[in-house]
């Protein structure tokens, strides 16, 4: 099942499950901004991360001296979402905590996430209610893959990413285990600019720590049309593409894949987010579409 919310400029289709974004639709220019989900390159399209980002150490950590398993990227995705409000340019849903998940993650919780129009921009907003009656910890990011090219006639070199400030960060690599090394490489140095190459992406994502930046534009110098990528408080960016495939990901993250030195400890964890009971944690992002 899916739900749509549109506008006079977009009209936006989310799955139930795992509460995926699947379509972006300009209804002016009759333009899809989405990544089609194609499996034979990658069979999503927007999943959404939760309780962890990345992978963990042999996909295990513990908690209280006991130890859990959670594959990568943590399980949101796999769920069917309840769709707790929904307007004709809005929509909620919700997963809540049961047992199966709580067998995983023994933190009670709820997770919403909202789907907004805003004119001719998207917001997406997450917030995490911590149900229990201990602290919990987690991570959360967002994963949306956009089309490159986006116009018939250009081709995925013609595409390019911009940064709104100049920025020197290098990038973390990811091992074949798919945990994060402890050198960085150089990547970016004194741009604001990176042009779509399918080789950025031969080994694995490119994982940036504390960019200057909190507006990320997918852009082509050939046509008019692109998209603005603004988060706040999101303090990794992953991106990323299939190999050969006619994507990019933009993924603002709070939490990160373990480190290939981790102790596997949940709470040692970087960039791991805690949550006291009762409390709620929201972080969002929002694009525009021109």
């Amino acid at each position: 099942m899916s739900i749509t919310i549109q506008n006079t400029h977009l009209a936006v289709r989310i799955h139930e499950k795992g509460a995926e974004l699947y379509s972006i639709h300009h209804r002016q220019h009759n333009l899809e901004y989405m990544w089609s989900g194609d499996p034979a390159f990658w069979g999503k399209t927007s999943p959404v991360l939760f309780p962890i980002v990345g992978t963990l150490k042999d996909n295990t950590y513990y908690y209280h001296d006991k130890a859990y398993t959670l594959t990568r990227h943590g399980f949101a995705r796999d769920h069917v979402f309840a769709v707790e409000e929904h307007t004709s340019d809005s929509v909620v849903f919700l997963l809540r905590s049961n047992d199966e998940m709580l067998a995983r993650y023994p933190f009670p919780f709820e997770l919403r996430v909202r789907y907004v129009l805003l004119e001719d921009a998207l917001q997406v907003a997450y917030t995490v209610t911590n149900t229990g009656a201990a602290p919990m910890y987690f991570s959360l990011g967002a994963h949306p893959a956009f089309r490159a090219p986006l116009v018939d006639g250009t081709q995925y070199e013609d595409h390019y990413l911009a940064f709104t400030l100049t920025e020197d960060s290098p990038r973390w690599p990811i091992s074949a285990q798919g945990l994060i090394e402890t050198t960085p490489q150089p990547f970016l140095q004194n741009t604001n600019r990176v042009t779509l190459q399918h080789a950025l992406f031969k080994n694995d994502a490119i994982v940036l720590k504390d960019l200057r930046s909190d507006v990320i534009s997918l852009r082509c110098d050939k046509h008019p049309h692109g998209l603005d990528f603004t988060y706040t408080d999101f303090p990794y960016m992953g991106l990323w593409a299939a190999p050969g495939a006619d994507f990019v990901c933009i993924e603002p993250w709070c939490g990160i894949a373990d480190s290939v030195s981790h102790n596997q400890q949940l709470t040692a964890k970087e960039g791991i987010e805690q949550l006291e009971a009762g409390l709620q944690w929201s972080r969002r992002w929002t694009a525009r579409f021109y």
